[in-house]
């Protein structure tokens, strides 16, 4: 089999490539390098592998056959997305639209890359698919919220008028090596202060929930969605929902870290809820996470602690 990964130099990208090419199959990996880097996937030796620099909302020409298309080509962490504003909505709009009208001419399964965001500062927890979600449209998070609230919206459109084999994975947090030190989401944050002695900052009163999944987990649950009849969005994620208090402390343990903590005001519309309903994947796909926070944190502090 064949795959295109976009945003395949990226965190959760290249670690796809990494799985897709241990069960054997053909990896293309495309990215244009605005958040991701050739280091990710620099240790990858292999016939089966080429890497394509190319941005995605730009016509697609692929020769030859494509028989899986994974399309995770974003920003897709705040201090990216804020930066990156029109690039955000573009990936969300055209690099969806592109993707997705290859997916058709080559026959492809597809799945798009979408996010807890889309639930936005959630009403109900734990969130299930069901739920519409609570999003600021024109808040500083929006930009990303509904690139992939478009883009999940297009995707099943293709499935409906065009007979596209379609699949939606809503991600929630997902840690583990290969995450950038400045990427300014929480984990790779903290990890950073822990092991340099530095105050950990925390947002708000730290209070606000967040489900840490580690990323071989998240991953194997991609695989199997995208090799499944299911073709409505499915949450992918650990349930295990901890503070942002708890998980600052956990780090601090973990590392051994002689820092403390400080406290910043909480960021407009950041979710003071964040927890999935994996009910889905556990009934249709048989998934649910396998690695513990503590595992999955020790084996990412052993990989930061070689680089910083």
């Amino acid at each position: 089999m064949r795959a295109l990964v976009t945003g395949g130099a990226g965190f959760l990208g290249s670690h796809l490539c990494d799985y897709l090419l241990s069960l054997g199959h053909k990896v293309i990996c495309m990215d244009n390098l605005i958040t991701g880097t050739l280091d990710n996937i620099s240790h990858i030796n292999d016939e089966k592998f080429i890497f394509i620099k190319h941005n995605v909302t730009e016509y697609i020409d692929i020769a030859g056959d494509v028989d899986f298309i994974f399309h995770f080509a974003s920003p897709a962490s705040p201090i990216d997305y804020l930066r990156l504003p029109i690039q955000t909505l573009k990936v969300g709009g055209l690099g969806t639209h592109k993707t997705l009208g290859l997916a058709e001419a080559k026959r492809a399964a597809y799945i798009l890359a979408s996010t807890s965001e889309i639930y936005g500062d959630p009403l109900v927890s734990p969130q299930n698919e069901s739920y519409w979600g609570n999003v600021n449209p024109v808040g500083p998070r929006g930009v990303y919220d509904e690139a992939k609230r478009f883009a999940e919206s297009m995707t099943i459109a293709y499935f409906k008028e065009h007979g596209v084999n379609t699949h939606i994975v809503r991600i929630f947090n997902t840690f583990g090596p290969r995450m950038r030190l400045n990427d300014g989401r929480v984990v790779p944050t903290f990890i950073y202060q822990a092991l340099r002695g530095e105050d950990l900052t925390v947002f708000g009163d730290g209070s606000q929930t967040r489900s840490f999944c580690y990323v071989s987990d998240l991953i194997k649950g991609i695989y199997k969605l995208i090799t499944s009849d299911i073709h409505t969005p499915v949450n992918i994620g650990n349930p295990l929902e901890m503070t942002v208090m708890e998980f600052a402390n956990l780090i601090m343990k973990l590392t051994n870290s002689p820092s403390k903590i400080i406290y910043r005001p909480l960021p407009t519309d950041d979710p003071k809820k964040r927890r999935p309903d994996i009910t889905k994947a556990k009934t249709l796909l048989n998934w649910e996470p396998k690695i513990s926070i503590e595992e999955g944190l020790k084996a990412t502090i052993d990989w930061y602690r070689k680089r910083i």
